[in-house]
């Protein structure tokens, strides 16, 4: 589904299903009241839609296993994401739950399918960590848990995502999204209006993947084999594309005056991207007309792969997006661009991630509150006021230090 379809979805089922259930546990809790576990046995995890996100639920998910070491950890995710669930290994394979959203009657069958799972395995608690979409507080809701965690927004409009959550988080758009989860976990046990009230935790940088012996050097031998041009250059890989939020994306004119220049400095440059972004990653390369620049789009066949790749180059260039959140698991340098989502909330948790970021008066414009629909005219000033000269010379600087490093 594409992304205003499941936008539409949301507001106009959405809103009158959480209103139903609101009711419905009004109702509910007037005439049994409440029970609830001395100690979570089962704990699950709505986490549907941002590779990225899962990168930054890394210290949510070892303070839960932290906190709770008898609990067994469930996630519900869309398919699409698995992947790097999986490259992360928080949880055993068998405790993950999928849901297909790439079409709306693949949605309804494994979404009753998800909801049966989670009603048969009785969690004791569910954690929402979904700030943007109705269907996760109502997946939440029906799981059946005593205990339920999300995101609410006390008096703040545009948020409206039912009254059944019995563990209300405050959400805070001015703290790190990493610490928002966080304290997901504290409010748990937690009470008083909001819950939840300490101190910030300090943030560590997520661990690095590790790899099989050899495997390092295979997919090193077999990119050098498959682009000759590469042997004894500096790689810079670079991801323009903008995915499902084209206005994430630094515009196009700029990422080609950066790569030509960086051609010219004697770099080899390497377009990466999924195959949709195959003419985009064209385009430039077909402006530089360069025999070091090459196109990697769908070159990789995993995220794996990818970051295994980021192990043979030596910066990344990127636009907000999974790339730059994936790179916080090696240590390869990493520029960032931000402007319609802000690093405040948002940067990779990492001390080789470096963002670049404009806050004009109308940035950050994609939020909680808007449904990540931006305002904006198609004119990312945010984005096109951090010039091309900028970024090469932060490139130069992160180039050299990795080479003395």
């Amino acid at each position: 589904m594409n992304i205003n379809l499941q936008r539409t979805l949301d507001r106009m089922v959405g809103v009158p299903v959480c209103a139903l259930l609101s009711g419905y546990e009004r109702v509910r809790r007037s005439l049994f009241g409440a029970v609830e576990p001395a100690r979570p046995k089962r704990i699950l995890i709505v986490l549907l839609s941002e590779m990225g996100s899962l990168v930054l639920a890394q210290p949510m998910f070892a303070k839960l296993k932290e906190q709770y070491p008898e609990a067994s950890l469930h996630i519900l995710m869309f398919a699409k994401n698995r992947e790097v669930l999986d490259l992360l290994g928080v949880m055993p394979p068998e405790h993950v739950i999928t849901i297909n959203d790439k079409s709306l009657g693949g949605f309804a069958s494994d979404a009753l399918n998800a909801i049966r799972t989670m009603r048969r395995l009785k969690f004791d608690v569910v954690i929402d960590c979904e700030l943007f979409t109705r269907v996760s507080s109502i997946f939440t809701y029906l799981a059946g848990a005593p205990i339920r965690v999300g995101f609410y927004p006390h008096t703040q409009e545009g948020l409206y995502r039912g009254s059944y959550m019995n563990r209300p988080v405050m959400y805070n758009p001015y703290r790190h999204l990493s610490q928002q989860f966080l304290t997901m976990v504290a409010a748990i046990e937690s009470s008083g209006t909001p819950v939840a009230k300490a101190a910030a935790a300090e943030l560590q940088a997520p661990p690095l993947l590790k790899y099989a012996a050899g495997e390092l050097e295979q997919v090193g031998s077999k990119l050098l084999g498959d682009f000759p041009v590469l042997v004894g250059k500096k790689l810079v890989l670079v991801y323009p594309d903008g995915g499902l939020l084209p206005i994430r994306a630094w515009p196009p004119e700029y990422y080609k005056e950066l790569c030509a220049a960086l051609l010219l400095e004697g770099h080899a440059v390497a377009l990466i991207g999924l195959p949709d972004a195959k003419p985009l990653a064209q385009s430039i390369v077909a402006h530089c007309a360069h025999p070091h620049c090459i196109d990697l789009t769908g070159y990789t066949k995993s995220v794996r792969h990818l970051l295994a790749i980021f192990n043979h180059a030596d910066l990344l260039i990127t636009n907000d997006g999974g790339p730059g959140q994936f790179s916080a698991l090696t240590r390869l340098p990493t520029l960032v661009f931000f402007g319609p989502e802000t690093p405040a909330l948002y940067s990779p948790l990492a001390p080789n991630i470096h963002c670049l970021y404009t806050a004009l008066s109308c940035s950050p414009c994609l939020t909680a509150y808007n449904h990540r629909n931006s305002p904006c005219d198609g004119d990312n000033q945010c984005l096109k006021r951090i010039t091309s000269a900028q970024v090469l010379e932060r490139a130069r600087t992160l180039l050299q230090e990795q080479a003395a490093a």
